[in-house]
């Protein structure tokens, strides 16, 4: 399943959404309808229980939850073929999308897991060294959905991109084997790690990362939470960010030097939760590490896209502050 959060054009509210083709079909609202047909005395009770209508709580009702978002995507066609399916199914092009967890309960950012992008980083002679299994907190607050605007701030000249995937959690699980790890996946997300260089210089210097790499809408999310069942092999997928039409990142999670069951093993000396976030790390061809970076730094009016094999494309306009 792809599964989305999108705006409720009627309520104007974040609603779960399950998507089916170029449609989205409110999960809570069409499990509601579907219960009511089969006889059930207070469906929009047991809706609420079992397909609840934001993406958090969805994720901690585990199995049954997507079961049932399994019996809505099954008679997908009925709703949208409905007289009354008003309210239940959109056009996906006509709906707002926000991030798939519009905050989740933490992002777990790792690097150093692409060799290569450690090995631009020498070649580039970056004043930090990018060993593997660097690890920092993203800010949820930083998060925006796929198609919204990156802020350029005005306390930086040195704006970058670093493409990524995002491993969604949706088991509760801590001190995790890797040989159970995907036990405790849900799905995987686009994620791009919006960085200020500049910033994230001077704070290495005292051996922090901080605001360089969180401040507001630079951790765009998207555009689907493809569940795992949904994506063949996890460690074979191309990815791609573009930035006006121009390839700057070209990869393949097949260059990862630990598998994503060793990255959730590795973090999950802390509690994970359903909704929590554990990255990739990037591939090479970001700004920074680049001949005459100042040329691809990212600046107002360009357009970000960010693309993984099977997962979707985000689409960031940059705006100034």
């Amino acid at each position: 399943m792809k599964l989305v959060t999108f705006q409720h054009p009627h309520r104007r509210e974040p609603r779960l959404g399950i998507v089916y083709g170029e449609y989205v079909i409110d999960g809570n609202m069409a499990y509601t309808v579907l219960l009511s047909e089969e006889g059930e005395e207070d469906p929009d009770v047991l809706a609420n229980a079992l397909l609840p209508s934001n993406m958090i709580s969805f994720l901690r009702r585990g199995r049954r939850a997507f079961e049932a978002a399994e019996r809505v995507l099954f008679k997908a066609r009925s709703f949208i073929n409905m007289s009354y399916g008003e309210g239940l199914v959109y056009e996906l092009s006509k709906v707002h999308l926000y991030a798939p967890i519009p905050r989740p309960g933490k992002i777990i950012h790792t690097a150093g897991n692409f060799r290569e992008h450690a090995k631009e980083a020498e070649k580039a002679k970056w004043e930090f060294p990018i060993p593997q299994w660097i690890s920092f907190l993203k800010s949820p607050t930083a998060v925006i959905g796929p198609y919204d605007n990156i802020v350029y701030p005005k306390y930086t000249k040195e704006l970058d991109y670093e493409l990524e995937m995002a491993i969604v959690i949706g088991k509760r699980g801590k001190y995790i084997t890797k040989e159970r790890a995907f036990d405790y996946v849900a799905g995987f997300m686009v994620f791009n790690d919006i960085t200020a260089r500049d910033i994230q210089r001077q704070e290495m210097k005292n051996g922090l990362l901080n605001f360089g790499k969180n401040l507001d809408t630079f951790a765009p999310l998207g555009p689907y939470l493809v569940t795992k069942d949904e994506v063949s092999n996890p460690h074979n997928l191309k990815m791609e960010l573009r930035v006006n039409g121009e390839v700057r990142q070209s990869g393949n999670t097949n260059r990862l030097s630990v598998t994503l069951q060793e990255i959730i093993e590795h973090y999950s000396w802390v509690m994970l939760e359903p909704g929590d976030i554990i990255t990739t790390g990037t591939i090479s061809g970001v700004a920074a590490f680049r001949e005459n970076p100042e040329k691809y730094y990212l600046k107002p009016g360009d357009l970000v896209e960010s693309e993984i094999e099977s997962l979707g494309v985000m689409r960031n306009p940059v705006v100034a502050e």
